[in-house]
């Protein structure tokens, strides 16, 4: 099973503190403990919500706002995707983290084997689209570009489980299929409803295991796009068309997206180096 681990923001991550040079060396250790182990997929962090934006459609428009937002405890400040035998051996990595306070939600993504095979399905439909997007590489990256991460917000039709009518599955594998050619989606899943996760809350040395559902179904996640583009504007222009596309199958036709661009190495190593240097008596 593959799940995606996000960890909460906090003050510090949204006004753009970055952790500690301790911290970083045992994030170190713990990704490459997962990677040894073969169940590291990817792990990332986010810039602060103050780069980013959310893209909302109601009422048949599109709206767009800008970050920052106003509770930290309700934004992503980063993720691991990872693979994991079942729920209790996620959590069993997630208490490995070595945070001495914060929270992480765990969530599994939906497998295409989640979805019923509908004796109705015409072949070359949506699932064996589906199919050949899955087992095709990544597209590779584009000079000049930024990534960034679009997450969709959950509603109370995604946390009932309920999967989409095979239109939408038509209709959103054809933007992604489109956006996958393009060399602009990188990646891109659904999560599970929360009632399949778990939180694990740090404090020191001490774990606590909060299992789901949970109750604030607005600031919840129920999917995720990896894109590439130039500019933030530009990303937000990819969200406003897949909101537009996502929306017949959501809670009341609307549809929120948060898009946050994704720390690259260099610009990582590079503001960590400039952090530590304006720390110096």
């Amino acid at each position: 099973m593959r799940f995606l681990m996000m960890v909460k923001g906090s003050k510090d991550t949204e006004a753009g503190i970055l952790p500690d040079e301790r911290l970083v060396t045992e994030m170190g250790r713990y990704n490459e403990a997962l990677a040894k182990a073969g169940a590291l997929l990817a792990a990332e962090g986010l810039k602060a919500s103050s780069h980013g934006a959310r893209v909302r459609y109601a009422g048949g428009k599109v709206t767009v706002t800008d970050g920052p937002f106003a509770e930290a405890k309700d934004v992503v400040a980063g993720f691991w995707l990872f693979q994991a035998g079942s729920l209790d051996d996620a959590i069993a990595w997630a208490k490995r983290v070595p945070f001495q306070e914060g929270q992480v939600e765990i969530r599994p993504l939906f497998e295409l084997a989640d979805f019923p095979v509908d004796p109705a399905e015409q072949p070359d439909g949506w699932r064996d689209k589906e199919e050949q997007l899955r087992a095709s590489p990544e597209p590779a990256r584009k000079p000049g570009t930024v990534r960034f991460i679009g997450l969709l917000k959950a509603d109370k039709v995604t946390e009932t489980g309920a999967l989409p009518e095979e239109a939408s599955l038509e209709s959103m594998g054809a933007f992604f299929e489109e956006g996958v050619k393009s060399g602009v989606i990188l990646s891109g899943e659904g999560l599970q409803p929360s009632s399949k996760g778990a939180r694990v809350l740090y404090a020191g040395s001490k774990r606590t295991v909060i299992d789901g559902p949970f109750a604030e179904t607005k600031e919840l996640i129920a999917g995720y796009a990896i894109i590439q583009s130039r500019s933030l504007d530009e990303a937000i222009a990819w969200t406003k068309r897949f909101v537009t596309v996502d929306a017949p199958a959501r809670y009341r036709q609307e549809c929120d997206c948060e898009i946050r661009p994704i720390f690259e190495e260099n610009e990582f190593v590079a503001a960590l180096a400039e952090q530590r240097h304006a720390a110096r008596p």
